[in-house]
């Protein structure tokens, strides 16, 4: 099944699953942008709109991208504002989309399934304005290395996703190798616990 084809069938129960990595993940978002100001954001992997919500609160306009249909109807059920946009489409392909720079891209949980993170990194720089952030929160490497899959059950059964895997020295000269200097890195511990394998990787830039 293709990833496409997997988050349409999980939009109508990933809101109400249990999914700790979901939830993590929206925290440590929170935690890395709550002090940064932005007014234009291009988020990409909306989903459901699960950060959306947040994100529009500070932003004056923000377009919120994802490559599933369905994830994307669900999104737009919870967020009708004038300053919000919402596109299908495939971020292997040129961005089209867009029109003018941004000074806030997102990555949430959409890059295990990208093999190629030189790409879609300097496709984000390209998109941002002198000065702009880049956001990255991902299923911590360490947490992949244990097996740790995206993943979901239906009618169909145990459904796991197809997933690549970064490592953290990856992820950081991919985005010092197109322009951006590392702002900070956070790493989430489900119940704080530091001694336990870290759920979530956060990594703020800046573009120079």
């Amino acid at each position: 099944m293709s990833i496409q084809q997997a988050y349409n069938q999980w939009a109508s129960q990933y809101d109400t699953n249990d999914n700790k990595t979901r939830d993590a993940e929206a925290i440590v978002l929170k935690t890395l942008l709550r002090d940064i100001d932005f007014h234009s954001c291009l988020e990409i992997g909306c989903g459901t709109g699960k950060n959306t919500q947040w994100l529009h609160t500070k932003a004056n306009t923000l377009m919120g991208l994802d490559f599933s249909e369905a994830m994307l109807q669900e999104a737009q059920r919870k967020i009708q504002a004038p300053h919000v946009q919402f596109i299908q489409a495939n971020i292997l392909e040129p961005w089209h989309f867009v029109q003018q720079p941004f000074n806030l891209v997102v990555f949430s949980l959409v890059l295990e399934h990208i093999e190629n993170l030189d790409a879609a990194f300097a496709k984000a720089a390209a998109a941002l304005q002198p000065g702009g952030y880049m956001y990255v929160g991902e299923l911590h490497p360490f947490k992949q290395y244990t097996g740790s899959k995206a993943r979901y059950t239906n009618e169909h059964g145990l459904q796991v996703l197809t997933c690549y895997l970064h490592h953290l020295s990856e992820f950081l000269n991919a985005g010092i190798s197109v322009g951006f200097e590392v702002k900070r890195v956070f790493e989430y511990f489900d119940e704080d616990d530091a001694n336990s394998i870290p759920r979530i990787l956060g990594i703020l830039f800046q573009l120079k």
